[in-house]
């Protein structure tokens, strides 16, 4: 059961988390970097922490400081939001060695999802329909031409 979510974002989508935390009975938790400790999403939490200066680089992207922050306020889970640290397979897997739920999909759908060529040979696999084309990989010109003739026109 989570208890206790840290809100790994900043901004309308951490206030919409936090809010949607905090009726479902759980703790909302928040970050921010050393440009937004006044920030209006911090309003929404119960506690929160600074990950770093102002450049997202240097704070929200950090992942090592986000889940350092998660740990630090006893989150048992860690909701990304949108962008950020949402799409990152690397930050899911720290946040689960850290000891919290990652609030997303596995980091490995995230890796294969990440790649639209790896994502078209996954679905596949289950007879999903895809756009046609050509991933293999020989990309001369000559290969590629065929292919195209292959699919069909207009590309």
């Amino acid at each position: 059961m989570i208890r206790r979510l840290l809100v790994a974002n900043r901004g309308e989508i951490a206030v919409r988390v936090a809010r949607g935390a905090r009726e479902a009975g759980i703790v909302p938790l928040g970050i921010y970097s050393q440009a937004d400790a006044s920030a209006y999403h911090l309003r929404f939490v119960d506690d929160a922490r600074c990950v770093g200066p102002a450049p997202a680089t240097q704070s929200y992207l950090d992942i090592d400081a986000v889940v350092a922050a998660g740990v630090a306020m006893g989150a048992d889970a860690v909701h990304p939001g949108y962008g950020f640290l949402s799409e990152r397979p690397a930050f899911a897997r720290a946040a689960g060695a850290a000891g919290m739920i990652f609030v997303g999909p596995p980091a490995d759908a995230m890796a294969a999802m990440g790649s639209k060529i790896e994502a078209k040979r996954r679905v596949r696999e289950f007879d999903v329909p895809a756009v046609p084309g050509y991933d293999g990989d020989d990309q001369t010109l000559a290969t590629l031409r065929t292919q195209a003739e292959r699919i069909g026109f207009p590309l």
